[in-house]
C-alpha cells in the first residue's frame, strides 16, 4: 500500500463531501471545489472519512492512489483553512499596491504592470514590498503566485525581483569579484 494513499481523510463538521461516480465534490465554510478521480481509483466515504482505493498493486495504479488521496486532501483543506502565499519584492524603487482587486506593479519598467485576480483569489498588500495571494484552491494559489514572480524573477547579482518570502536567491560574484 501506498503510504499516503491509505491514510484517511477525516472530514471536519461543517464540511460536505459527496461522491457521485469519479467526481468528489467538498463544500464548506469558505467554498465549493470538485475533482475527477482518475480511472482505476475509488473513493468511499464512511462515518465521516474519506477512503481512497486501489484496485491493483501496478506501479502507475500506485502512484495514482497517493496523488489522488492528496488531491482530495487539498479540496477538504481548501473548503476549511484555505491556501495563501507570501511573496516578498527586493530592489530600489520597487513596489506594490493594491488598486481595487488588483495588484499594480512598479518594478523597474517604463509602465506598471497591473495583474488582475482570477476567480476564486483574492491579495492582500501588508506593506509596499509585501503581499499574498490566498483562495482556496491549492494549485491556482500557486500558479498565480508563480506568474506573479515571473514577471520580474530575482536576479543573481543584486538579489532585486519578485521572490516567495523566505526564498533564498543563489547570488552570483560580479565582475571585479575574484
Amino acid at each position: 500500500m501506498s503510504r499516503i494513499g491509505k491514510l484517511p481523510i477525516t472530514v471536519p463538521s461543517g464540511v460536505d463531501v459527496t461522491i457521485d461516480g469519479r467526481t468528489v465534490t467538498v463544500k464548506g465554510p469558505k467554498g465549493t471545489l470538485s475533482h475527477t478521480v482518475i480511472e482505476p481509483i475509488t473513493v468511499e466515504l464512511e462515518d465521516g472519512v474519506v477512503s481512497v482505493k486501489r484496485p491493483d498493486d501496478e506501479r502507475k495504479t500506485k502512484a495514482y492512489h497517493g496523488l489522488s488521496r492528496t488531491l482530495v486532501s487539498n479540496l477538504v483543506e481548501g473548503v476549511t483553512q484555505g491556501y495563501e502565499k507570501k511573496l516578498e519584492i527586493v530592489g530600489v524603487g520597487y513596489r506594490v499596491a493594491l488598486k481595487g482587486s488588483n495588484l499594480e506593479f512598479a518594478l523597474g519598467f517604463s509602465h506598471p504592470v497591473v495583474v488582475t485576480p482570477a476567480e476564486g483569489i483574492s491579495f492582500a498588500v501588508e506593506s509596499p514590498t509585501k503581499f499574498s495571494v490566498s483562495g482556496i484552491d491549492k494549485q491556482l494559489v500557486g500558479e498565480t503566485a508563480a506568474n506573479i514572480r515571473k514577471i520580474r524573477k530575482p536576479e543573481p547579482y543584486k538579489g532585486k525581483g519578485v521572490r516567495y518570502a523566505g526564498e533564498n536567491v543563489r547570488r552570483k560574484v560580479g565582475k571585479t569579484g575574484k
